[in-house]
């Protein structure tokens, strides 16, 4: 499993691109995960599913609502990370209005996810394998905090608490 000091897991991870821009087409973009994270500092968070309850009621929004103060506390981009196609992210994002806040990171195989040691077995409930709920600040591609969720919990991922390690970290 992936712990403070770590360097990200090479992998790779798309993000649904709405406007074409240089070197991004409309749609489906794949992005290497350490050249995205070279020289940045970066607030990861990863839950189990798009349009779940507790990731479109309180996870995503409360970085959306954060999204300023963690740029003025030195974060670079906000990444939420998920075991879902790059369409369902794009789609999420819009509902969840993250444009220029979150980057809304697809992890469709979840093959980052299992690469982080950090999955969990929803197939029970007919989710199949996702991500377990995390946050990370991540600076130049390593580890410098890391807060995973209990089973069940949404206690520790949150953006007031990213929040706070962003501050601690400047």
């Amino acid at each position: 499993m992936l712990k403070i000091g770590d360097k990200l897991p090479a992998g790779k991870l798309q993000e649904f691109i709405e406007f074409e821009s240089a070197g991004c087409s409309l749609g489906p973009n794949t992005f290497d995960v350490q050249k995205e994270s070279a020289g940045k500092t970066i607030a990861v968070f990863a839950l189990p599913g798009a349009f779940t309850p507790t990731c479109s009621a309180k996870h995503v929004p409360g970085y959306v609502e954060n999204a300023a103060a963690l740029k003025a506390a030195g974060v670079d981009e906000i990444w939420c990370v998920s075991v879902n196609d790059a369409y369902v992210m794009g789609a999420w994002g819009r509902d969840q209005k993250t444009a220029g806040k979150i980057r809304m990171m697809a992890d469709g195989n979840a093959e980052f996810t299992k690469a982080a040691g950090l999955t969990v077995d929803r197939t029970a409930g007919g989710m199949g394998v996702r991500s377990q709920r995390y946050s990370m600040l991540v600076k130049d591609g390593v580890v410098k905090t890391l807060n995973i969720e209990a089973p069940g919990k949404f206690e520790v991922s949150d953006a007031a608490t990213m929040l706070s390690q962003a501050k601690a970290a400047r």
